[in-house]
């Protein structure tokens, strides 16, 4: 739908924006909104939208039905680039491409990161997402991306939110980093493991998984194994879970079983339900266990900063599945349902 606009006295631009919200499982609509400019905003075309597990589950129904009468309708995707359509400013100019910042934080707090304040707006979740014909976003909620390709681009936020779970790690870790396990094969598992080799060059990192068509994918490893296949003297020095769902228990017991003492499981696997875990263990081996969600602003500069390197927007192309042109509603409903056969990212290259 074309964009209309009018400006008032120079300051305010109005628009009626066309937003695309799930209402009900694999039930999409358009919404129309009257939107209000602020010189604190900038106004931003997305471009390349990623379809992560969590947009699945709302779309799919999987969340428990009291969630979704709460939640819906809603807007979804939080993994989003695009390209900035108006800044009163001038600070961004028209058509610079940029990476978009779904964690919307209200307030400071000089010990709290943004993405854990209970305050916090997160898009696709608490707040519309980034399936919309433009989006208003605070100035600080995006950064310029240059020397990046645009649907590469759309998997800094995931990016993001693994160099959050690393950078906890760093804090709260002790420096005997010989050996790193990273459980999982998947999405989560690969970022986390191409940034971990950045951080730690070092540092042998191994890559734990059910699937070896899908570890063969992790060249930059030091190392691949089956879950099935681990000796039983095999240790390592600290681990991260990038399993979730229903499997994150059996990862979890196994991470406990197989890290030294006083070792650090960060765990970034999200699961839907309580999981059980070892704790006698837990307890015996002096084990640190740090939970790691979203991100914030300055886990995205480090993402942006991190992906100017060919090699990493190489290994980070290598794992979208399939690139999707979404034109009209049934080509969100087509993306959706064939994500769910795909290995790793499915891209959606918004022209809606």
């Amino acid at each position: 739908m074309a964009l209309s606009a009018e400006r008032r006295d120079g300051i305010e631009v109005n628009m009626i924006n066309e937003i695309v919200k799930l209402v009900s499982p694999k039930n999409i609509e358009t919404f129309f909104k009257d939107e209000q400019y602020e010189d604190s905003m900038v106004i931003v075309r997305p471009t390349y939208l990623s379809i992560c597990a969590a947009d699945q589950r709302y779309y799919q129904g999987r969340r428990k039905k009291e969630v979704l009468d709460k939640k819906l309708p809603l807007g979804l995707i939080h993994e989003a680039v695009g390209e900035v359509v108006y800044d009163k400013k001038g600070e961004y100019q028209k058509g610079e491409k940029v990476v978009l910042i779904p964690n919307t934080p209200v307030e400071k707090d000089d010990i709290i990161h943004e993405n854990y304040l209970r305050s916090s707006k997160f898009r696709s979740s608490s707040a519309d997402g980034f399936m919309q014909n433009v989006v208003y976003m605070d100035r600080d909620r995006i950064i310029p991306i240059r020397n990046i390709e645009e649907n590469v681009g759309s998997l800094l936020e995931l990016c993001s939110v693994s160099i959050s779970g690393i950078e906890s790690f760093l804090r709260k870790s002790h420096k005997r980093r010989n050996t790193i396990g990273v459980w999982g094969c998947g999405t989560v598992g690969y970022i986390t493991t191409l940034l971990l080799k950045s951080y730690f060059p070092d540092s042998k990192i191994i890559v734990l998984g059910t699937r070896m068509e899908k570890l063969s994918y992790f060249s930059f490893a030091d190392e691949v194994k089956l879950i099935t296949d681990i000796e039983p003297n095999f240790q390592v020095d600290h681990a991260f879970e990038c399993v979730g769902g229903n499997k994150s228990a059996d990862a979890v017991n196994q991470i406990i079983d197989h890290i030294n003492p006083e070792g650090t499981i960060a765990l970034l696997g999200v699961s839907e339900d309580p999981i059980g875990i070892n704790t006698r263990m837990v307890l015996e081996k002096g084990l640190v266990l740090v939970g790691s969600s979203r991100s914030g602003y300055e886990d995205f500069e480090k993402a942006v900063e991190l992906a100017q390197d060919k090699q990493i927007q190489g290994y980070l192309s290598n794992i979208i599945s399939e690139e999707i042109e979404i034109n009209q509603l049934n080509d969100i409903n087509e993306a959706f349902e064939r994500d769910l056969n795909n290995d790793f990212k499915t891209v959606m290259k918004w022209n809606f």
